[in-house]
């Protein structure tokens, strides 16, 4: 059984639970990081001392989310989510590292807002984030004009990073520009119920 390592309320332990249940993965899941802390034999796993990290039956161990994402596609998603041409496949594939940069943008409203009290909060750095992330929605806006998902036409694995941020996104205290495919795009994705119970939880 697959057995993925991390605490849910992180954005790239989300990411690696929801997908799990798209493909319809039978996995157990242990909580480490932040509250629960890292031991010696999970660090021998991950000697970042970061999550997430899978572990298979046959000892196989992969750290690094997007990476753990790619390899759960192309072991058990077959065409469905990830296409094996390679220009569609790539396509979709850009917006699994974009959203590191977008994680990046919207950092400092997270922080502020999820993980500090209201006395330490700076309100500046929130302003300043939610314009960051605000800018860069309007290129996926532009994107999901012309498609409905980031995969293309239908549901995929580029869409699973920038979905799990596109919850916060909504979710936070922000000043938010519209942004309506966006907003439809992820209506769309709160319809899928490892989306549901995996991603829209509280934020903390």
């Amino acid at each position: 059984m697959l057995t993925l390592w991390g605490r849910l309320n992180s954005h790239n332990v989300k990411k690696v639970a929801w997908f799990a249940e798209e493909l319809g993965l039978a996995y157990q899941r242990r909580d480490v990081g932040g509250a629960f802390g890292m031991d010696a034999a999970y660090l021998a796993l991950n000697p970042n001392a970061l999550i997430p990290t899978i572990t298979e039956a046959d000892g196989f161990t992969l750290w690094e989310s997007n990476a753990i994402l790619r390899y759960l596609a192309a072991k058990y998603g077959g065409e469905r989510l990830w296409p094996a041409d390679p220009a569609s496949r790539a396509l979709a594939d850009r917006w699994m590292d974009w959203q590191f940069g977008f994680a990046e943008a919207q950092r400092d409203a997270f922080v502020n807002l999820v993980r500090k009290t209201e006395r330490e909060r700076d309100a500046h750095a929130v302003a300043a984030a939610a314009a960051r992330a605000g800018a860069m929605m309007a290129i996926l806006d532009e994107q999901l004009s012309r498609t409905p998902w980031l995969s293309g036409e239908s549901f995929g694995l580029g869409d699973v990073p920038m979905g799990v941020y596109a919850h916060s996104w909504f979710t936070l205290a922000i000043e938010r520009p519209d942004r309506p495919h966006v907003a439809r795009w992820y209506a769309s994705l709160q319809s899928r119920p490892g989306y549901a119970a995996n991603v829209m939880i509280p934020l903390t």
